[in-house]
């Protein structure tokens, strides 16, 4: 499997992922039609927020309040990837602001960018060329602990050990 087929299983707090209901899934986005009749049905406030989103195995965009968990949005399953996303709209067309790949229950690596870039494609909005907003996870080889690795700073901020350059948040992958 390469990086950019990686699926991303749920590392997060395991209460979070017990409390998921069969029904909890977020909206899917499987084409532009989809999002014209989900984006018609926001109120104008709460577009002007980012919305938690994930890409489901099947490669298709799932959506949901920003407050709410990826693994809730994902219906506790595996996925390609996972973050934040904002829209805009100019003259009609519906549009990807801002991107990122800020997960910590899944904690997807940059290379998620190629199944984010297809789903919105499928959903038929504009995007950007890749994430505008990149985080870079790390599971600290010494405590165990998940990291956000900070201006190229590969170090464990809970015990202060070197991180590996290479993604390693999943010990199972």
């Amino acid at each position: 499997m390469t990086v950019q087929e990686r699926s991303y299983r749920y590392v997060g707090p395991a209460e979070l992922k017990a409390a998921v209901r069969p029904d909890s899934g977020g909206c899917r986005i499987g084409s532009a039609d989809e999002f014209a009749s989900w984006v018609a049905g926001r109120p104008v406030a709460e577009l002007a927020d980012p919305f938690t989103f994930v890409v489901g195995l099947d490669g298709v965009l799932g959506l949901a309040p920003r407050r709410s968990e990826h693994v809730a949005c994902a219906g506790g399953e595996a996925v390609l990837g996972a973050g934040e996303i904002s829209f805009t709209c100019e003259a009609g067309r519906w549009g990807v602001g801002d991107v990122s790949n800020q997960s910590t229950g899944y904690c997807p690596d940059v290379g998620s960018w190629a199944a984010v870039a297809q789903a919105l494609d499928r959903a038929g909005l504009s995007r950007p060329p890749g994430f505008t907003h990149e985080v870079v996870f790390r599971r600290c080889p010494g405590c165990q602990q998940h990291n956000i690795v900070r201006e190229g700073d590969f170090f464990c901020v809970f015990c202060g050990s070197d991180l590996p350059e290479t993604w390693n948040v999943d010990p199972s992958s």
